[in-house]
């Protein structure tokens, strides 16, 4: 396995933990070259982080890449990426948020499955015992990957009714919109999944949403799994913003196109993060709650 740093640059020591915790299910972890380089505010200029992902996708002996940190900088550098090596030799690629960028990549040029899963910087109250157990199974086993919904979701309120298959894509609502009009592929016949991050307000989660529905981008979807929509709490609806919260502005948006949405995954930026499939057939079954994805490995 082979970690690197598309985006930010993580803690030497929580990449030291996230070693050993990786080592002690029986793996060989090596670390690109640039890993805690610095650019500003990115892990090196891009030519060298783009060069670490490339070469672990040659390797022969490199079976899975990981990513130190999302944050900014992997849309910079997905043009770069060598993806006919991965078509020869596919591995699995995991990481979130701004490794979303990866995973469409990945998916739009060699349909390569990856994970979207936490990042390999340890950190006992963000990842924790489940999310490394979920993390494992994901990568070590073919076992099919199930989450249900958490009542407790800012987003759980969100519902059409209704079951739907297909090829489950997405990640990071505002890595999906960035990917508008350069590496974004057709969602037709997907299951698209959203979740978003803490630090922007219900303005910026319509407007991200109102472009993907004007690009047309989201014509054709056969369902979408809601994750976590963090900083916005279930119960609060702003009186300054006309008494809506975060699920008024997502029933508005996306209920109009017309199927089955299930909301409430306990999945995305929150603590425990776990590992999900993408790019593999999913089921999402807003009667029993629950999206149940294919393995990403065989």
């Amino acid at each position: 396995m082979r970690i690197v740093s598309p985006a930010c640059p993580p803690s030497r020591e929580e990449v030291t933990r996230g070693v050993e915790l990786l080592t002690s299910w029986g793996l060989k972890v090596e670390l690109g070259e640039h890993v805690f380089d610095r650019w500003g505010y990115m892990a090196g200029c891009d030519e060298d982080r783009v060069s670490d992902l490339n070469a672990a996708f040659r390797d022969p002996g490199v079976r899975a890449v990981i990513a130190a940190r999302g944050g900014k900088g992997t849309y910079r550098i997905v043009d770069g990426l060598d993806t006919g090596a991965l078509g020869r030799a596919p591995k699995p690629v995991v990481g979130f948020s701004d490794i979303t960028h990866l995973h469409f990549a990945l998916w739009s040029r060699c349909r390569l499955a990856s994970l979207h899963g936490p990042f390999a910087k340890r950190d006992d109250p963000f990842t924790g015992p489940a999310s490394a157990e979920s993390l494992r199974r994901a990568l070590m086993t073919t076992a099919p990957v199930t989450l249900h919904r958490d009542p407790s979701e800012a987003t759980a309120e969100v519902t059409v009714d209704g079951a739907a298959t297909g090829v489950l894509l997405g990640g990071n609502l505002d890595a999906i919109r960035t990917e508008i009009g350069a590496g974004l592929p057709s969602l037709r016949g997907a299951i698209l999944f959203l979740e978003h991050r803490r630090g922007t307000g219900l303005g910026e989660v319509d407007r991200a949403l109102t472009q993907l529905i004007r690009s047309r981008a989201l014509d054709g979807l056969r369902g979408i799994a809601l994750g976590q929509f963090l900083g916005f709490d279930r119960d609060t609806h702003d009186p300054e913003l006309g008494g809506w919260g975060v699920q008024d502005v997502l029933r508005d948006r996306l209920t109009a196109l017309g199927v089955p949405i299930l909301g409430g995954l306990p999945a995305g930026h929150g603590n425990a993060p776990p590992t999900i499939p993408l790019g593999t057939q999913a089921t999402i079954d807003t009667t029993t709650g629950t999206l149940t994805a294919l393995p990403a490995v065989v």
